[in-house]
């Protein structure tokens, strides 16, 4: 079996989100590698993002996702509190958690000039960290410096909350997105909206002229990641996806989805 959705799954976007970040980006720099020519190679590169989000760890865990590393820190912060609390009464003791910004690992594809090791794309996957806080600054500096240099810029946005990439004008109201920046056409970007009823695109990504664009597809590098993971044995298809919110239609459409693959009579028991 596999999610029960025809393209982005948006269980996904909980506590696994981190996980499948770095599975998705396998699978990305895999995929790329079958059909690049010779003369190219895709590589992970791991990097860091600030990311401030930890009051919505302690809060509720609908409230926003979080990577894994969150939980950690945040239960050992709640040991401490518990073993402090047993040495003073409830009613003289106040304790909040402090927001302390975490650095956050995530994956990224870029495409390298095999002879001159030059990097010519890089492919990013936005996570809660760079979406949020002072993370999304650091990501937006970051994209910025990119913007200026030779290199083609390729952003998968699978995340429905967070804020969006810094763009002049408004974007469509969509759920997804993938964003291009050619070298050649900065500083325009180009835009792929994605409605969550349909498939994820295939997307062009660039190398150096003359040499054509090669076809990334995105609905099969995430139905790799379930192939190999089955995210939905791990998967609460019994309860609401994590926010915001669907709209009253499309969370109609997704009961109707999950119960058509049987998810629901699965993990409910």
């Amino acid at each position: 079996m596999s999610s029960p959705f025809p393209g982005m799954d948006p269980y996904l976007e909980g506590e696994l989100w981190m996980e499948f970040h770095d599975r998705l980006a396998n699978q990305i720099s895999e995929q790329l590698l079958k059909s690049l020519p010779e003369r190219y190679t895709a590589l992970l590169n791991k990097h860091y993002w600030l990311d401030d989000g930890a009051l919505e760890i302690v809060s509720d865990a609908r409230s926003g996702f979080y990577p894994d590393v969150h939980v950690v820190e945040a239960s050992r912060a709640q040991e401490a509190l518990a073993e402090y609390v047993v040495a003073a009464p409830p009613e003289q003791v106040l304790e909040l958690v402090s927001p302390v910004p975490q650095e956050i690992p995530a994956l990224s594809v870029e495409i390298r000039d095999v002879a001159e090791r030059r990097l010519v794309t890089v492919i990013e996957i936005l996570s809660p960290g760079n979406k949020r806080g002072k993370g999304w600054e650091q990501y937006n500096d970051k994209r910025a410096e990119l913007l200026l240099t030779r290199t083609h810029l390729v952003e998968i946005d699978l995340l429905r909350a967070g804020k969006r990439i810094r763009l002049i004008g408004e974007l469509p109201d969509a759920p997804y997105f993938c964003f291009l920046s050619r070298v050649q056409r900065r500083p325009r970007t180009q835009v792929f909206a994605i409605a969550l009823r349909e498939k994820l695109p295939t997307i062009p990504i660039p190398l150096l002229r003359p040499d054509p664009d090669v076809a990334l597809d995105l609905q099969a590098a995430v139905a790799a990641c379930f192939n190999l993971v089955h995210y939905e044995r791990l998967l609460d298809y019994t309860q609401p996806p994590p926010l915001p919110e669907l709209s009253a239609e499309d969370w109609t459409w997704a009961q109707e989805k999950v119960r058509a693959a049987g998810f629901a009579k699965q993990n409910g028991g």
